[in-house]
């Protein structure tokens, strides 16, 4: 059975995507990954066909256009059994595709994309976006999105009960950590880790900085990539940060986990400034319990319950300066509560693998090839 799975976004940082073609090549499948091809590849070790489509233009309106006339094309042209959209900016193709066909379309939403951060001000791009939602979400019979409380609201908005699977990580426990002088902090110093591709504006990145400066004793480690990131570097430079902060580039997950086990605390600082960040449930939040290492969080309500659940963290009042320097004062001043908190994020650890997710991914798959074959 051939499956194509079509994403925005270039392949190699793009956990879901690879775990899910995973699930299907464990099912007997032969899986194509229709992507974007960015510069700064990160090789994969996975086999999976991939298309890479380059462009001169990767932003804005006229880029989502030729994206999605482009894999419209591909689509056309090149036949399969199952087709997969990862997220709405890749929906319309492959819906007018799979209806063609008479095949089953599976809709992925990695977010609430209609509420991102920022999007609604651009009226323009809101309406195009919530018009092609409105249009094919009350017809589509298979969905898939990544929270309880997004499942929710979809299901609110357009009658659709998606099957939730979490972005959670896979175990890690054979990984081996980076010694601590080689990256330049002192054994002493309490280990802070804040990583993710999306190191965006409202990820608490900024607000994270000005709170290291008020705290003596702690090294932060940043990895990944974002928009943010020359005002990160900007703002470590005009604080005097620089011997205090190691910014890494995004890495293979195994690679970046490394850097993670070495770690005492993981921090997720997500504002709660648009919904879909009010609901979402960060990798980097299984990647930190993965590691078995304690969470300081923002007060958003599915990081909120994950920690509640497991005792495995610290959630500030809000994403200031001073509740997240608050935060860490009380763990790098009280190593018995590291302890503590160290063991939750060991059950949680347990309790949150791909290993036993993915076994409702896989159930999921089934009965829609199943379906199909009956036909």
């Amino acid at each position: 059975m051939k499956v194509v799975s079509s994403v925005i976004n270039d392949i190699s940082t793009d956990q879901r995507v690879m775990k899910q073609s995973a699930v299907l090549e464990s099912l007997g499948c032969d899986v194509t990954i229709v992507c974007r091809r960015r510069s700064g590849i990160i090789n994969t070790s996975r086999n999976f066909k991939t298309v890479r489509l380059a462009f001169f233009v990767n932003r804005g309106p006229v880029f989502y256009f030729i994206f999605n006339a482009r894999l419209l094309m591909y689509l056309f042209i090149n036949r399969f059994d199952i087709y997969i959209a990862n997220d709405l900016d890749t929906l319309l193709p492959n819906y007018i595709i799979s209806r063609l066909r008479r095949k089953p379309l599976v809709y992925d939403s990695h977010e609430y994309f209609t509420g991102q951060y920022g999007l609604e001000e651009r009226r323009f791009a809101y309406s195009a976006w919530k018009y092609i939602e409105k249009r094919i979400l009350p017809n589509l019979k298979h969905m898939i999105t990544v929270s309880d409380s997004i499942a929710e609201l979809y299901h609110s908005e357009y009658g659709i009960k998606p099957e939730v699977i979490r972005n959670v990580a896979f175990s890690s426990r054979e990984v081996v950590p980076v010694r601590r002088e080689a990256i330049g902090v002192n054994s002493d110093d309490l280990l802070l880790v804040i990583q993710g591709t999306g190191l965006n504006p409202g990820r608490g990145v900024i607000e994270l900085l000005d709170a290291l400066q008020m705290v003596s004793g702690v090294h932060l480690l940043i990895i990944g990539s974002g928009d943010a990131l020359g005002d990160i570097k900007m703002k470590i430079s005009d604080l005097g940060l620089n011997k205090r902060v190691t910014i890494i580039p995004s890495l293979p997950w195994n690679e970046m986990m490394k850097y993670t086990w070495a770690s005492d605390v993981g921090l997720s600082l997500d504002k709660d400034n648009c919904t879909n960040q009010k609901y979402s449930l960060p990798n980097k939040l299984f990647d930190y319990l993965s590691a078995g290492i304690p969470v300081i969080a923002s007060p958003l309500p599915e990081i909120c319950k994950i920690i509640s659940e497991f005792n495995c963290g610290i959630v500030t009042e809000a994403v200031t300066p001073e509740s997240v320097s608050e935060a860490i004062i009380k763990l790098r001043d009280h190593k018995e509560l590291i302890v503590t908190l160290k063991e939750g994020a060991l059950r949680a650890s347990k309790a949150l693998t791909w290993e036993k997710e993915s076994e409702k991914e896989t159930m999921f798959f089934r009965r829609i090839i199943e379906e199909y074959n009956k036909h």
